[in-house]
């Protein structure tokens, strides 16, 4: 079998540590050089000849900067003649971009792809991708892993007897019903229309809130414009409590301050997919980790197991 290779990028260097720790294998080390014209260059400083190479790298801000330096690390690799390049990616910030919802607009979700697979890489993992459709752009395997798990052990130490989740669109709520389904509960949606990336209404709630215990749940909370709108509607319709989760806490823009300031949020819940600023935190925030699930998945992957197996028990 071959021997495997871990490396960081830039963007989140203490998940690949925690990641590598879980697997007991030593985190190798990356260098990247800025040249006076402001490219980039990235050197992998181990030995990849014949070596299963996992490259973490959550496409996160500075995301274009990100990005580039993610494809040389794959460039890197692969001219180091390495057997196998897997992309591991938490967050796929271009999975956003997945449509063509307005004339002459690009997809920028299948392009990255395909400059991930130019680039070299031989298959990619990623973390709760925005909606299920990007799977399909990547022309390499595409194990999709989600943090419904974690979220729900957090969510189980309190009383779940009279609780909903809500999702707040349609496009989430396939997520939202198998949680609820994980945590016993009943599930709800927003009925979202998005006029801006920053500007958005939700007319209505289908299911029930009233009096009960409510868990927001959403892939990724950016500006959180689409959250404080559900969250004027949840009190509208007489919400007993209002928890907030998510996979990926990008928290823009000061968004986990305006969230946090909500004097009927109880907490915000989130994982490590993409790096917080400490600045950020509140005592509202719970973080949760995802680097053992993220571990398992690449000892499954280099060992040539099952991925989908980790999800057969909820």
């Amino acid at each position: 079998m071959r021997e495997i290779a871990v490396f960081s990028g830039s963007a989140h260097p203490e998940l690949a540590a925690q990641v590598c720790a879980h697997l007991g294998v030593p985190l190798s080390p990356t260098r990247v050089n800025r040249f006076a014209n402001d490219c980039l260059e990235v050197q992998l400083q181990a030995n990849c000849r014949e070596h299963d190479v996992f490259l973490i790298q959550p496409l996160v801000a500075p995301v274009q900067e990100n990005l580039v330096e993610l494809l040389l690390m794959c460039d890197a690799a692969r001219g180091a003649s390495a057997g196998r390049i897997t992309v591991v990616m938490p967050h796929y910030a271009y999975a956003r971009s997945d449509k063509k919802d307005a004339p002459r607009i690009s997809i920028g979700g299948r392009l990255v792809a395909d400059l991930m697979v130019a680039s070299g890489a031989s298959r990619v993992l990623a973390m709760t991708l925005h909606s299920p459709q990007v799977h399909g752009f990547f022309s390499v395997p595409v194990d999709h892993l989600h943090a419904l798990r974690e979220l729900a052990e957090h969510f189980r130490r309190h009383d779940l007897s009279n609780t909903t989740v809500v999702s707040p669109d349609l496009g989430n709520a396939k997520e939202a019903a198998a949680f609820a389904r994980m945590l016993g509960a009943q599930v709800a949606a927003g009925a979202k229309q998005r006029f801006a990336d920053d500007r958005v209404a939700i007319s209505a709630v289908i299911g029930e809130v009233a009096g009960r215990d409510v868990i927001v749940l959403d892939d990724e909370i950016a500006k959180g414009s689409t959250v404080l709108e559900l969250l004027d509607r949840l009190r509208e319709l007489g919400a007993r409590s209002i928890r907030v989760a998510c996979t990926h806490g990008l928290f823009a823009a000061g968004a986990l301050k305006r969230l946090s300031d909500q004097p009927d949020v109880l907490e915000i819940v989130c994982t490590n997919t993409v790096p917080i600023p400490t600045e950020e935190y509140t005592d509202k925030l719970h973080v949760l980790s995802i680097a053992p699930a993220l571990a398992e998945a690449v000892r499954r992957i280099h060992n040539g197991e099952s991925v989908s197996a980790l999800f057969d028990t909820p």
